[in-house]
């Protein structure tokens, strides 16, 4: 028995992303495994009246489970209207899905958009894949997300050793020939929290931190100029703030040379056609910083709620700061 997203109160990416590509603002993707992540979402994005896309993997989807997953959905809408947002817009998105039946799955179960990665296929393969995503999708009023381009470094179960980026030249007739609503492109992000290798950065004369080096703008320029207006999608987006890995690293955990995108370089990105930005591995460092001080402070702690609440809290600061200093999303529902 399926069920529509309508149903469940979440929408659509569509209208956010035309509102957000004409105001020069990015709907934050935050990826959640867990109902501690699900709570420090809705409460940051309900109270700074942001639109939202709720992420989850093929793996998320698995750990959580399909079925508490709709109820998740349908009680994230309800827990932001309780706290005062009386019209949330909030997805439900499959992040990187890998086969039509996945993604079929998904829109039967209540998601409002999903994601078909075929970019390591062969071209055509990709296009092929991707159109009857969207021929099943567009049935639902569900939106799809295609990509070009393979982004280096490991999220679940995407993994690539190499970056390539995507080629403007494919990018009128790939979203022609398949429909997609949204394009994720690889112009130099990564996954992970070792976005980039020690080799492939700078030092800081000052800090002596790795400094990544500069998205490839001039890509981004080419594939807007061939895509006016369309919208573009940002994966392995986490600016892997240094005082979390700092935690981490005092209170016993290993996490050398860990360095993501540069929050100024996702500022530029989002005042572009760059319409929804994807950060995961933050929130899963803000997790673990606080877990790991809770356990190195009280370490006869055995409560759940006393070290999984303060994860919570640090991963609601974090996406604020996300929503209001990088991408500019707050106060931006179609009705305040």
């Amino acid at each position: 028995m399926s069920v529509n997203f309508k149903d469940l109160g979440l929408v659509n990416t569509r209208e956010m992303f035309k509102r957000a590509i004409n105001g020069g603002w990015a709907v934050p993707a935050f990826n959640f495994n867990n109902l501690e992540q699900l709570q420090a979402i809705i409460k940051a994005s309900s109270e700074l009246k942001s639109p939202v896309i709720l992420q989850v993997s093929k793996g998320a989807r698995n750990y959580a489970n399909q079925t508490l997953l709709r109820y998740m959905a349908e009680g994230a809408v309800q827990y932001a209207k309780e706290i005062g947002c009386e019209h949330p817009e909030i997805v439900l998105h499959l992040d990187h899905g890998d086969s039509f039946e996945l993604c079929k799955s998904c829109v039967d179960m209540g998601f409002s958009s999903v994601m078909i990665d075929g970019s390591a296929l062969p071209y055509d393969e990709n296009v092929a894949l991707t159109r009857k995503v969207v021929d099943y999708a567009h049935q639902y009023d569900v939106t799809v997300e295609g990509e070009l381009g393979v982004l280096a470094g490991v999220e679940d179960e995407v993994s690539s050793d190499v970056c390539h980026y995507t080629k403007p030249e494919e990018v009128i007739d790939f979203t022609s020939k398949t429909g997609v609503d949204s394009l994720a492109i690889s112009i130099g992000t990564s996954h992970g929290a070792y976005k980039f290798k020690p080799e492939q950065c700078t030092k800081d004369p000052q800090t002596g931190r790795l400094v990544p080096p500069p998205l490839a703008f001039d890509v981004l320029d080419a594939i807007m100029e061939k895509l006016p207006g369309f919208p573009i999608v940002l994966h392995g987006s986490s600016s892997v703030p240094q005082e979390y890995v700092d935690i981490i690293n005092q209170y016993g955990g290993k996490l050398p040379d860990a360095v993501g995108i540069p929050e100024e370089q996702l500022r530029k990105a989002s005042k572009s056609a760059v319409c929804k930005i994807n950060i995961d591995s933050d929130s899963r460092l803000a997790f673990t910083a606080a877990v790991r001080k809770v356990f190195a402070e009280k370490p006869a702690e055995f409560d759940p709620r006393k070290y999984c609440g303060p994860a919570r809290d640090l991963m609601e600061k974090m996406y604020r700061e996300k929503i209001t200093d990088v991408l500019g999303s707050d106060n931006k529902l179609a009705q305040l």
